[in-house]
C-alpha cells in the first residue's frame, strides 16, 4: 500500500467537504460512540472532535484492552507474580495498571517478583523454552485482535511439550460488550464506530444483531479522519433514511467474513465464559477460557486460581468513562490526582484510554 494511497485518507480538502455534508445531513443530535483505543486516539490527535457539528456528540467507549482489565483480573497477576517459581510475561502497558489495592505489576517487580515485558505470545513462549526452572505464565489481554496469535502459541507450545508455559487468559470479545452498552438507557448510544482491528477477525456477521435487534447503525472504520468522517456520514444518512445497518467502509482491511482461519484457531483453543470488565460487570459468553484439551497450559487450574470481585478503586470513575456515562474531565481525578506521569485509572495509563488521550489532546 503506497505512501500516496494513504494520504488520500487524510486529505484536507475531502474532510472539509464531508464535514459540510454533515452539516446538512445532520439535523437531530447523534451520540455516536467508538469501541477502540486506536480510534479514540485518532479523532483526539486529528483534531476531528473539535471540528464535528456541535450536535454530533463523541462518547468513547471500553475499547482499550488495558483499561478493560477488571481489578479482580489484576489482582490475579498480583497473586501469581508473588509466588515463588512463577516468571509473569506481559505486555508492557499492562505493567502500571492499578489492582483493587491500587499495586501493579510494576510495584510487585520493584518488590523483587519476576516479570519480563514481552512484545508477543510468542516471545513468552521462547522465554519459557530458555527458563526450564520456573513456569513462565503469559498474561492473556486483548479482543480478537490479538486472541488468535496467543492460541496459535499455546498450540505451538502444545506440539513442542513446554509445559512450563502458562496461559492466564482474560481475553475478552467485543460484540456482547456492545449489547451491555445499548442496554444502558443513561448512555443512550445512537450509533457505532467498529473496531476496524478487531473486525479484520470477525467480520461483520457477529455485530448484526445492533441493526436487527436495537434498530442502531453501526459502522466498521479505518483510523484515518476521512475513514471517521465517511463513517459518520454513512451513520447519518442511515438515520436519515430510517434504515439502520451494519456497514463496512474500511474495505482495504476488513473483509465481511473476516478471517476464518484465526477464528478457526481460536475455537480450537477456547471456549467463551462469563468475563469481569471493568465499569460493565461480569457479562456472560465475553471472555476466552482454555479448553480442556489445553489443561495443562491454564494457568486458572494448575495455580488454583480463584477469581474474587474487587471494589473499584476509590475516587476512579473509569468505569463510567468506558460505559461513555461522562467524559474524563467529569472525572474528579483528573489531572489533579491522575495525570499519565501518576495515574490513578488504566484509562490514563494506557496511551489508548480515553483519559491519557483527553489529557494530551482534548481542546473543548
Amino acid at each position: 500500500m503506497t505512501l500516496d494511497f494513504l494520504n488520500k485518507f487524510k486529505d484536507p480538502d475531502l474532510c472539509r467537504r464531508l464535514l459540510a455534508r454533515l452539516e446538512e445531513v445532520c439535523g437531530e443530535p447523534l451520540r455516536f460512540m467508538e469501541v477502540c483505543g486506536t480510534h479514540t486516539v485518532a479523532i483526539f490527535q486529528s483534531g476531528l472532535r473539535s471540528l464535528l457539528p456541535k450536535n454530533i456528540i463523541h462518547l468513547s467507549g471500553p475499547g482499550c484492552p488495558v483499561c478493560v482489565t477488571h481489578e479482580s483480573e489484576v489482582d490475579a497477576y498480583l497473586d501469581l507474580a508473588g509466588r515463588s517459581g512463577v516468571v509473569i510475561a506481559t505486555f508492557g502497558d499492562l505493567m502500571k495498571v492499578p489492582g483493587g489495592g491500587r499495586r501493579s505489576l510494576k510495584a510487585a517487580q520493584a518488590e523483587g517478583a519476576r516479570v519480563e515485558v514481552v512484545y508477543s505470545a510468542f516471545d513468552a513462549l521462547e522465554l519459557a523454552a530458555r527458563t526450564p526452572d520456573a513456569q513462565v505464565v503469559f498474561l492473556g489481554v486483548g479482543f480478537e485482535t490479538t486472541a488468535p496469535t496467543t492460541a496459535a502459541t499455546v498450540q505451538m507450545a502444545k506440539a513442542r511439550g513446554l509445559t512450563n508455559f502458562k496461559l492466564l487468559s482474560f481475553h475478552k470479545l467485543v460484540p456482547p460488550a456492545l449489547e451491555v452498552l445499548l442496554s444502558d438507557a443513561e448512555t443512550a448510544i445512537d450509533a457505532f464506530i467498529l473496531p476496524g482491528h478487531v473486525s479484520t477477525i470477525i467480520g461483520l456477521a457477529p455485530y448484526g444483531f445492533i441493526a436487527e435487534r436495537w434498530k442502531r447503525s453501526a459502522v466498521v472504520a479505518g483510523f484515518e479522519p476521512v475513514d471517521i468522517l465517511q463513517a459518520l456520514l454513512d451513520i447519518a444518512l442511515m438515520r436519515e433514511a430510517g434504515e439502520p445497518r451494519v456497514v463496512n467502509d474500511y474495505k482495504r482491511a476488513v473483509d465481511d467474513n473476516g478471517n476464518p482461519r484465526a477464528r478457526a484457531v481460536m475455537a480450537d483453543v477456547f471456549r467463551t465464559e462469563t468475563a469481569l470488565w471493568r465499569g460493565l460487570g461480569a457479562i456472560p459468553d465475553s471472555g476466552l477460557a482454555l479448553r480442556s484439551e489445553y489443561a495443562d497450559f491454564d494457568a486458572k487450574a494448575c495455580f488454583d486460581i480463584e477469581i474474587v470481585e474487587s471494589p473499584p478503586l476509590a475516587g476512579c470513575r473509569c468505569g463510567d468513562v468506558l460505559k461513555g456515562r461522562i467524559n474524563p474531565t467529569q472525572c474528579p481525578l483528573f489531572a489533579k490526582a491522575c495525570d499519565p506521569a501518576h495515574p490513578v485509572g488504566p484509562c490514563m495509563v494506557s496511551t489508548e484510554g480515553s483519559c491519557a488521550a483527553y489529557y494530551k489532546y482534548n481542546t473543548d
